[in-house]
């Protein structure tokens, strides 16, 4: 009987620690990615540049390239920056906007990617997309998954605790990612990919389930994991599904209604949260996960309310009605209930009072 399977692109390494950054070059070689250290060093300012000295002298011979990352035109400039000589990879050090610009850049010229995260504020670290701003809008474009990832806690330690806090938000929302797919899936007969969805669940049930706190490198280890599968989720399916729902749209009509809100991560946690708390209204027995979700937000000092976002609840009740209009082609627990004005109002005051 013959066997089946199918192959699943994924880094070559993954690497999460302390000191991941000093020992890059030995890594690049190791696996064969860069012998003698060609690389193109794509950094941000501050940050990126001291991290690139840090690397440099197992990279002799790498250039750097220093960029406010995070628009399609400086991903184009790096592009063109890459055509001057042959590399064997390109490495994005920083946050996501870098990393995201290097992942494009290097997509573009066909050159193999290394991710290097100095911050665990998303799931763009290991994924298949890259969100650049283009005309003053963020889209969402198709990239290479990186061919390693590296996360160095030393400096996910030093590094703001907002920014981990809103890894922890975007990783908890594939939750609620997950059962919005299951549920077009019920009702739709959209097809489902169960690797993708295992990946993308269990990753994120690790993280809620997990009793450490922001300070504690276990718990960090867990989180860089749990983004590191949410991208690699999106790799195996070929697209964003795993990990973005109605959580998203939430997070999405945000920034096009109340740009400069909050971080994605928040937005998509809280997002997750009430799109939790619609689906309890119809499947009692997610009036627990519903619980438990709540109860880690509120332990990793999440914002659980509009109010803890900055905003009213007027302002909340807009960007949910406005939200399936980001992604037309996207079913959710928000496109499922199709609820009006003066329903919405009445859900979001019931919200409210819930997770006090």
């Amino acid at each position: 009987m013959p066997l089946l399977a199918r192959t699943v692109n994924t880094p070559l390494a993954i690497e999460v620690r302390r000191g991941a950054i000093a020992d890059l070059g030995t890594l690049l070689a190791d696996r064969r990615i860069s012998a003698g250290g060609e690389v193109a060093l794509v950094v941000g300012p501050g940050l990126g540049e001291r991290v690139a000295e840090l690397c440099r002298p197992g990279l002799g011979s790498a250039d750097v390239f220093t960029v406010v990352g995070g628009t399609l035109d400086s991903a184009h400039e790096v592009g063109e920056k890459l055509r001057r000589r042959n590399y064997d990879a390109v490495v994005g050090i920083g946050g996501g906007k870098t990393i995201d610009t290097a992942k494009y850049a290097a997509t573009r010229f066909g050159i193999p990617m290394v991710s290097v995260a100095t911050s665990l504020a998303n799931d763009g670290i290991a994924s298949p997309v890259a969100s650049l701003e283009h005309d003053g809008f963020k889209g969402s474009y198709g990239v290479h998954i990186p061919i390693a990832v590296v996360v160095d806690l030393d400096f996910v330690d030093d590094g703001p605790d907002a920014q981990t806090r809103a890894g922890i938000g975007d990783a908890l929302s594939n939750l609620n990612a997950v059962a919005d797919w299951e549920l077009a899936h019920r009702e739709r007969g959209e097809p489902i990919d169960g690797l993708a969805v295992t990946l993308a669940r269990a990753s994120a049930e690790a993280l809620l389930n997990h009793p450490g706190s922001l300070t504690d490198d276990d718990f960090l280890t867990s989180l860089a994991e749990s983004l590191i599968l949410g991208g690699l989720a999106m790799a195996v399916c070929g697209s964003s599904r795993p990990a973005s729902g109605g959580c998203h749209e939430i997070s999405h009509a945000l920034d096009r209604l109340h740009p400069g809100t909050a971080s994605h991560g928040e937005q998509c946690g809280l997002g997750a949260l009430f799109c939790t708390f619609l689906r309890a209204s119809i499947e009692p027995a997610q009036q627990s996960r519903f619980d438990r979700l709540s109860a880690c937000m509120k332990r990793h000092g999440l914002p659980r309310t509009p109010a803890d976002l900055g905003i009213s609840d007027h302002d909340f009740v807009a960007a949910v009605e406005f939200a399936p209009r980001t992604r037309p082609d996207r079913y959710t627990i928000l496109e499922h209930l199709d609820l009006g004005r003066d329903e919405l109002i009445t859900r979001v005051a019931d919200y409210a009072d819930a997770v006090h």
